[in-house]
């Protein structure tokens, strides 16, 4: 990706508006282009999924993003999946889900900030994916950024009605960076 793909993504959702986030963000693998292009990016579908997940934004939580290759994408997805090959985006919350509400009440009390937890995206995965599917690399990347946040804030597609409601919200918070239904693969 040589030009700047957050160009492309209207209506971007501004992470700045998340008051209490503390985004740390690590760009390993330059398959995706450079961290000036990919960051916004990712900011831009994180913040589009924590807006519509949290409504507490000034609570103070943290969040990581890594960008790595496929040799560190598949021994993560080894070590905690069991399955050993890359894959395009891993999920490690901080919290359980069940606590998630809980930590944000104690955080905004005055205790420490809520950790949101890792996201870990295999660059490389994300462009051959891209590829193959003929979308767009960025447009990809942001899906593949709300889908795994979206994890972290306990979302889960194991089961079908679940798998619908998260979709729906993927497909929610895309649109409203002027991204299109991720699930419609173009011609």
């Amino acid at each position: 990706m040589n030009d700047d793909p957050s160009s492309s993504i209207s209506g971007r959702a501004d992470i700045s508006a998340l008051s209490g986030l503390t985004f740390d963000f690590d760009l390993m693998d330059n398959s995706l282009g450079e961290a000036v292009f990919v960051r916004p990016v990712i900011e831009a579908a994180v913040a589009g999924a924590l807006t519509v997940t949290v409504a507490r934004v000034h609570v103070p939580m943290e969040l990581s993003v890594r960008v790595v290759d496929n040799a560190e994408s598949r021994k993560l997805n080894h070590d905690y999946r069991g399955k050993d090959k890359p894959t395009n985006v891993l999920s490690f919350p901080g919290v359980e889900p069940d606590d998630l509400f809980d930590s944000f009440d104690f955080s905004e009390a005055g205790g420490p900030p809520v950790m949101l937890g890792d996201l870990i995206i295999a660059g490389p995965v994300v462009v051959a994916e891209a590829q193959d599917q003929n979308k767009q690399v960025h447009h990809h990347l942001a899906h593949l950024c709300v889908h795994g946040v979206l994890h972290l804030m306990g979302f889960d597609h194991i089961e079908e009605e679940d798998a619908e409601e998260m979709e729906a919200l993927e497909r929610e918070i895309l649109a409203s960076l002027g991204i299109n239904d991720p699930y419609v693969i173009p011609d």
